[in-house]
């Protein structure tokens, strides 16, 4: 895992590093976007959903979210990618709720039924200063894009306490140009999904036929604001963008048609993860969603890998890549 020469590619040295956050609190701009998107609150249109619910006032759309964040668990998360979770774990947040309403999500219970806790920002800036103090790489805000402005008003109070780990804004991939133009500068990684590139099957298995363009644009957005993914000495990622794609069975040409956006449009340095380990979760188990209710194979997941490569994509996730199961 570890980089040993520096003038390798996509190399940033950990004694060069500074989280991107730093210089727009020492500004005084982090507070005051802060303080702007705590208002926009009150007309929400942060996702691409655009409800305009006044979520100070109770209404709640889509997200089913209100004023304060509402989060099931934090913890180190030794399950994330090798780059991320190094070898004391990503300091994990989980926001409940999202825009989405993915017929397959593996985390149904968080994010389309009432769960979780209301915090408030002391709790939830202590929450990232906690993970610090455990040693973890990272803070990991995992399905935060409905949480934009909660979470800028918490790391203004955490980076005032001494919050220095990169910040990593774990997405769908649906986010809206407002939230990520308030994010311009504040997040060091982003890590996004790309789960499905035609509308009718967006519409389909996520009910938001708009995910696949939102999805590119958010992406492209996300690279022009950190680039590439660069690592340090260690292996541990510090600043770029990591897309992740879940291989879906019999929905291969979703993954060639995916990684040749990725390759050609946004940068051939991309570096992908290409999941393996759908099952069927949330509504998959009903008479609805037969064509989706089983598990991958061995040989439809070695065949997206065989697309990802023919598409040009080469930095791929090492892990993965050394995890051999067959279901056929």
């Amino acid at each position: 895992m570890r980089l040993r020469s520096p003038f390798r590619p996509f190399f940033i040295s950990k004694s060069e590093f500074e989280p991107a956050y730093l210089a727009l609190y020492r500004s005084g701009e982090l507070e005051q976007r802060a303080q702007q998107a705590i208002q926009w609150l009150e007309q929400c249109t942060l996702c691409p959903r655009g409800c305009e619910a006044d979520r100070p006032a109770g209404q709640t759309g889509v997200c089913q979210s209100e004023r304060y964040a509402r989060v099931s668990s934090f913890f180190p998360h030794l399950g994330e990618e090798d780059c991320l979770r190094g070898w004391e774990g990503s300091g994990t947040i989980f926001f409940t709720s999202c825009g989405l309403r993915c017929v397959f999500c593996q985390n149904y219970d968080i994010s389309q039924e009432e769960a979780g806790t209301e915090v408030r920002p002391r709790q939830l800036a202590m929450m990232m200063l906690e993970l610090q103090i455990a040693g973890c790489h990272n803070i990991n805000l995992v399905t935060p894009g409905h949480m934009v402005p909660q979470i800028l008003e918490a790391l203004v109070i955490a980076v005032g306490q001494g919050l220095r780990l990169p910040l990593v804004y774990n997405t769908s991939g649906y986010d809206g140009p407002d939230s990520l133009r308030l994010l311009d500068g504040v997040v060091d990684i982003y890590l996004p999904d790309f789960k499905i590139w035609d509308a009718d099957l967006a519409r389909r298995y996520l009910r938001a036929a708009d995910y696949p363009e939102v999805a590119r644009q958010a992406i492209r957005e996300m690279h022009r604001q950190v680039g590439d993914l660069k690592r340090d000495e260690d292996g541990l990622a510090k600043r770029g963008v990591l897309v992740r794609h879940l291989v879906m069975p019999g929905l291969i040409q979703e993954t060639a048609a995916i990684m040749q956006f990725l390759a050609r449009e946004i940068s051939p340095n991309m570096y992908v993860n290409v999941m393996q380990q759908y099952y069927p979760a949330g509504k998959v188990d009903t008479s609805h969603f037969l064509e989706i209710n089983r598990r991958l194979t061995g040989n439809e997941y070695q065949e997206a890998l065989k697309v990802t490569r023919d598409a040009g994509v080469w930095r791929l996730d090492e892990r993965q890549l050394s995890q051999q199961w067959v279901w056929d």
